[in-house]
């Protein structure tokens, strides 16, 4: 019947910081399943408009598909509520713009769970300190893997089950024929999200470019290659499907391996791959993020940090890095990712993992993906936050939604 761990999750979370009052899902048996989790106390809905508009909440939090993330999340942020949503946000370049401006013209407070920048024993931090700190040395390039997708035959249509409002699960998408495999592996369509280019590129592009001083700004150029499943044509109309024009194959359509080069425009370099191999040096890995500078190279992942110089660190070394950790925490200690959220909710300050930085994630991750469609280099103007000369890509910085859901 489909997943709702990680919203569920995130949620709980939540209630940890407050008394949780409603749930809103578009499966009656989630929300049951929560609301007995809670005593069975909760308002339960399935239209999230129905939720803000009666109950008025001060905190939303939003563990939806990707495709979701945005409208959602832009509704609550005009009915007066703080935000919390799961990454990635965005599944195009222009939503994030979009969101951007109703943050902003809202006041509102925004965290998307980019968690890698809070918790996992700080080691991203320590990373990124190591790289700013200098003590790679000089013309520092990272090179990032995220798992490359899966491929599938095509899949067959099926009757809804009658507690699921499937057309409300496909909100802003294309219309599409229900199955519990498009449903329960959404991340494998374009329809609903950007594959793993956007599912892991949301946690370690976003710490590679953070270190090397670009979570504000962006690339330049963008180059490679990779390969989508079979089932997608080799010259498929991408500007008919932004625009709703063409629809894609019914099975996985995101990319399985990719080797992409990203450019900035002081030099910096990053490299994004499904996996990452280079023999003579004995290196290679699925997940993570290798930093090498002149004098220096670490490796980074949810379970270790390491190489040189880390290995030969002495205490004033380490505290001086800790130093740093506090700084690119804001000043404050790392710890919990909501708890940060809702310490940020008290004093006004921006949260750890605030839309504008994680816009600039998403865009990076938009451009990798659009460069492999396309198949070509892409040249982008991250001031203007267009292609420059270059109307085919333009077309795809936006979709078109299904009417009654655009956000």
């Amino acid at each position: 019947r489909g997943r709702y761990s990680q919203g569920g999750s995130i949620a709980r979370q939540a209630a940890k910081f407050g008394e949780m009052i409603a749930v809103c899902d578009v499966d009656d048996r989630h929300t049951a399943e929560f609301n007995q989790a809670f005593g069975e106390r909760l308002h339960m809905y399935r239209d999230y408009r129905e939720l803000l508009s009666q109950e008025r909440p001060q905190v939303v939090t939003i563990g939806t598909p990707d495709h979701w993330h945005v409208p959602i999340a832009i509704a609550a942020l005009r009915a007066g509520s703080d935000v919390y949503c799961e990454k990635p946000l965005t599944l195009t370049i222009d939503e994030g713009k979009q969101i951007c401006q109703v943050v902003k013209e809202t006041g509102r407070v925004f965290q998307v769970g980019t968690q890698q920048r809070s918790q996992d024993n700080s080691r991203f931090l320590q990373a990124i300190a190591m790289v700013h700190s200098g003590r790679l040395g000089k013309n520092v390039r990272a090179a990032v893997a995220i798992g490359g997708g899966p491929s599938c035959p095509p899949i067959e249509g099926a009757a809804a089950p009658d507690d699921l409002d499937w057309n409300m699960w496909l909100g802003p998408a294309q219309e599409a024929e229900y199955s519990e495999q498009r449903r329960m592996e959404f991340r494998w369509f374009y329809q609903y999200s950007g594959g793993k280019m956007t599912d892991w590129g949301a946690h370690h592009i976003d710490i590679a470019q953070w270190a090397l001083g670009h979570d504000q700004s962006g690339p330049i150029k963008v180059h490679g290659q990779g390969q989508l499943p079979e089932i997608v044509p080799p010259q498929f109309d991408w500007a008919a499907f932004f625009s709703g024009r063409q629809q894609l194959p019914s099975a996985f359509n995101t990319a399985m391996n990719f080797s992409i080069e990203v450019e900035y425009a002081d030099g910096a370099q990053m490299s994004v791959h499904d996996n990452y191999e280079r023999p003579e040096d004995n290196i290679q890995f699925g997940n993570g993020i290798l930093f090498e500078g002149d004098a220096g190279r670490i490796f980074v992942n949810r379970g270790k940090l390491e190489g040189r110089p880390i290995d030969a660190l002495s205490e004033a070394d380490q505290r001086e890095l800790d130093e740093i950790v506090v700084e690119l925490y804001k000043g404050k200690q790392p710890g919990n990712h909501m708890g940060n959220f809702f310490e940020c909710r008290q004093d006004g300050s921006l949260p750890i993992s605030d839309v504008y930085t994680h816009h600039r994630t998403m865009t990076t991750c938009h451009l990798c993906n659009i460069a492999l469609m396309l198949g070509r280099e892409l040249r982008w103007d991250p001031q203007q936050q267009r292609f420059a000369d270059d109307e085919a890509a333009n077309q795809l910085l936006s979709r078109e939604s299904r009417p009654g859901f655009t956000a």
